[in-house]
């Protein structure tokens, strides 16, 4: 019996011994199994410790010069926070909703792995339970499919970075780098998108609806689904008081408050705060993303000082618009915005107002406001008007708001004017229209009809002596057009670009009081020949310089760039910035090849300086994500700055060691010709600031293109019109009469913020009185309207009765006019012998490429 027990016993520790043995090996071959295969996947994996150098994308944004945010712009809307920065409250929030047990696990949750592992065998849909960890790992070093492997390599770099990085580190990644919808990456930039608050002021409801979006951010968008939306919020609320962040009170208020959005229109938007983007900061993006890399401005998380004076740029908005649409008006077509609601969605006003809404029109001009026409009476038009309430008589357009504009045909042909607003409107069109007020009170009228010109230009501004630009308008409305005039558009200066050429001979030998010949020139290239003439189609023979610029003289200015010649004359334009590689073709000495408003505006401002190199710049510095200075535009020295105190009356010294592109007393000599040009030139009596203004207006052949760019002591400005695809702009139109006006409107208002005083003298020359129609030298006591004093360097000894003609003789029989006489058309003979007839307004064909005036 005992040996049969034995036996017995001995079976069923053999029989038990064998299953340890098959489950201890079986365990072993697990364990060897599933060490491999972690071997294998973690052998080249990425490098997880590079987390802790970690730059994510982050917002650049575009600052004012007192430090208001205008414009930012961004691939991934980020806000860095620094993990002190993010409030418990949010932490809470988030570990709650993700992660419960973050704080304690090692970087994965066997516990939640299983339980996920239970529904998927139950046929439930398989879900990662990540944790915040895992989470990192996958949204910074590897991809978002759902696959085992993917896993595996999760798990592997979760331990690893656990190993690595603190608990508030990994949060501060995950809380940095997690998309929240509404293209706002990271807990700052989505509190500030969905509440419009900073993440100190969050408070439990809005940080647990925050936290309930990373899940499946476009399934909880707080308006297309808000029922949705508050459950998940509402769940993220119960486990914030299951898990003991938030008390029994503070849960059940959160829970029962509603959900307050930007996008819900309960709280106004961040952007709703800045600026329209302009002209301005769009020309900063394109010229950073040039100097910097899109990239790196996209993503750099810039900080970036711009030089606009918010209060110029509006007024040069203004004097713009102002210009083109006086044109616009004065040719009395009406156009519209082409755009239109269906009828049929303007039966009630919440219908009309939503369609409204949606119709892409510009909505970034000063005082004007999209309406739609709601209906068209025997004589009046009623509208509905986005952002202005209805009232018991509704809004009206009245018949005598139409009366200015006449209608195009389907043929192409004008219709007849308009006499009532049926004439110009149909019912569910989508106008422009701007309160009319009284001048004495402000008190309203009616509204008025508006349109945006089809004619455009540009208009800048910018400090001669640090080449900070204070105003950019690069058309009419950015949102209607993001085509930068001012920069972009390369357009024929016409007469503009002749100060170039009278530069280049003040500074070959020239004087204002030297003789040129004002006489037809006759130019063979080819087989062709080039008779330029004067805007008058008048001939004025022996004329000092003074009187050529003054004037806008094209026959004295091709026989000046003849002496001179083209070689020097377009050197002179490539120093100075308008060209890089200009032609030396003699009709390029009347601005007859194309460049920007932008350059030109540069250049003026080395005249007005006193001949110093000056390099416009919209961008005072620009700092990186850590606050360091990657650029500064100014290169002064201030020399002072360092001391404590400076003695009473002392400035401090600023050095500069810019480069001298123009002799200081021609850059004077130049500019007091120029001045002549504004009180009794081509602008007379269209500027007058309080203070002395040099310029010169342009006009290229049938007036395509007009400018005038001018300067006070400090500030210079620059103004273009025409139309996008270059056409006359008709009988009338002038740099002078056209694009004067709007400078003289923006000087008013500049002279009044900056100041502006008299050009300042260089020393090394003295004044000699001249005869401004002869040239001869009067003496030192001479008075009347035909003195003036011009400025010759010392040691220069003026010739007197010398006549230039650049090597084109003068024909015989030529009738000069003077002061006073009347234009009469009369036969000449020319150089060569033949008949010409002259008089009557130069045209195309006379004056060829170029500048008129």
């Amino acid at each position: 019996m005992n040996f049969g027990s034995s036996a017995v016993i001995r079976a069923i520790l053999s029989f038990f011994g064998g299953i340890f043995s098959v489950i201890t090996i079986g365990a072993v071959a697990v364990a060897l199994t599933i060490g491999a295969i972690f071997w294998i996947y973690g052998r080249d994996l990425p490098n997880h410790e590079q987390l802790a150098q970690y730059t994510p994308k982050t917002i650049s944004r575009i600052y004012s010069g007192e430090g208001r945010i205008i414009d930012e712009f961004a691939r991934e809307r980020r806000l860095f926070a620094p993990s002190e920065e993010i409030p418990d409250l949010v932490k809470q929030a988030f570990i709650s909703a993700e992660d419960k047990n973050f704080y304690s696990h090692k970087g994965y949750d066997p516990l939640g792995m299983v339980k996920a592992g239970l529904d998927a065998l139950q046929g439930g849909r398989l879900r990662g339970a990540s944790t915040i960890t895992q989470q990192v790992m996958k949204n910074f070093l590897l991809s978002s499919d759902r696959s085992a492997e993917r896993k595996i390599k999760e798990l592997i770099l979760a331990a690893r970075l656990e190993e690595t990085l603190s608990k508030d580190k990994i949060l501060e990644l995950y809380l940095n780098e997690i998309f929240l919808g509404q293209n706002s990456f990271g807990v700052a930039a989505a509190s500030q998108t969905y509440f419009n608050k900073p993440l100190e002021q969050l408070n439990a409801q809005e940080a647990a609806y925050l936290a309930a979006l990373p899940k499946a951010p476009s399934n909880y968008h707080p308006v297309r689904d808000t029922e949705a939306a508050l459950e998940r919020r509402n769940f993220v609320l119960r486990e914030m008081n299951e898990n003991g962040y938030l008390t029994e009170a503070e849960y059940e208020e959160a829970r029962a408050a509603p959900l307050d959005t930007v996008q819900g229109g309960q709280i106004a938007s961040f952007r709703s705060a800045l600026p329209p983007r302009d002209y301005f900061t769009d020309e900063i993006r394109r010229q950073l993303s040039r100097d910097f890399g899109e990239e790196e401005f996209f993503s750099g998380g810039l900080a970036i000082r711009a030089t606009i004076d918010r209060e110029m740029q509006n007024e040069a908005a203004a004097a713009l618009r102002g210009g083109l649409e006086k044109y616009d008006r004065g040719l009395g077509i009406w156009r519209g915005t082409g755009k239109e609601v269906d009828a049929a969605l303007l039966g009630s006003e919440e219908s009309w107002r939503e369609a409204l809404a949606g119709v892409d029109v510009a909505r970034d001009i000063e005082g004007w406001f999209p309406a739609v026409v709601l209906e068209v009476g025997s004589t009046h038009a009623r509208i509905g008007i986005e952002g202005v309430e209805e009232d018991s008589d509704g809004h009206w357009i009245a018949p005598e708001d139409v009366t200015w504009a006449r209608k195009r045909l389907g043929n192409g042909s004008l219709g007849p004017s308009a006499k009532k607003a049926g004439d110009l409107l149909a019912v569910g069109e989508v106008v422009h229209v701007r309160a009319m007020t009284r001048d004495e009170d402000g008190s309203f009228i009616r509204w008025t009809l508006r349109q945006v010109p089809e004619v455009e230009g540009g208009f800048m501004a910018m400090d001669v002596n640090t080449g900070r630009v204070i105003a950019m308008q690069g058309g009419f409305s950015y949102q209607h057009s993001v085509f930068n005039r001012a920069t972009q558009a390369t357009r024929q200066p016409g007469s503009s670009f002749k100060p170039f050429v009278y530069a280049a001979a003040l500074d070959s030998g020239y004087s204002p009081a030297t003789i040129v010949i004002d006489a037809p020139i006759e130019i063979y290239s080819g087989n062709e020949v080039w008779r330029p003439k004067n805007a008058s189609n008048k001939f004025y023979g022996p004329t000092p310089l003074r009187t050529g610029i003054e004037r806008s003289r094209n026959l004295m200015t091709v026989r000046l760039a003849q002496e001179v010649g083209m070689e020097t004359v377009a050197a002179y334009a490539e120093r100075f910035g308008v060209y890089d590689n200009m032609g030396t073709y003699l009709p390029n000495s009347l601005g007859s090849e194309e460049t920007t408003l932008y350059k030109m505006v540069a250049a003026y401002a080395m005249f007005a300086n006193g001949g110093e190199r000056v390099e416009p710049t919209l961008v005072d510095r620009v700092q990186d994500r850590w606050g360091q200075t990657v650029y500064r535009h100014d290169q002064r020295k201030c020399e002072d700055c360092q001391l404590a105190s400076l003695d009473p009356g002392f400035a401090p010294r600023i050095t500069s060691n810019r480069e001298r592109v123009m002799n200081a007393v021609t850059a004077y000599q130049l500019t007091s010709m120029m001045t002549g040009v504004v009180q009794r030139g081509t602008a007379a009596g269209r500027v007058d600031v309080g203070v002395p203004v040099a310029g010169k207006t342009g006009t290229t052949n049938e007036a395509k293109d007009v400018w005038f760019v001018g300067f006070t002591s400090n500030i210079v400005a620059g103004c273009y019109i025409g139309y996008d695809q270059p056409k006359p702009l008709g009988r009338g139109a002038g740099g002078g009469t056209m694009c004067a006006p709007v400078f003289n409107e923006f000087m008013q208002e500049a002279v009044k913020k900056y100041g502006g005083g008299q050009f300042r003298i260089p020393p090394g020359g003295h004044f000699i009185k001249i005869d401004r129609y002869t040239g001869a030298r009067l003496p030192d006591n001479a008075v009347g309207e035909h003195v003036v004093a011009e400025y010759f360097r010392d040691g220069f000894e003026p010739m007197f009765g010398v006549a230039f003609d650049g090597g084109f003789a003068m024909g015989s029989n030529l009738p000069l006019y003077s002061r006073g006489e009347q234009e009469v058309e009369q036969e000449i003979t020319t150089s060569t012998g033949e008949k010409r007839t002259i008089g009557g307004k130069a045209s195309f064909g006379t004056l060829s490429s170029g500048g008129l005036y």
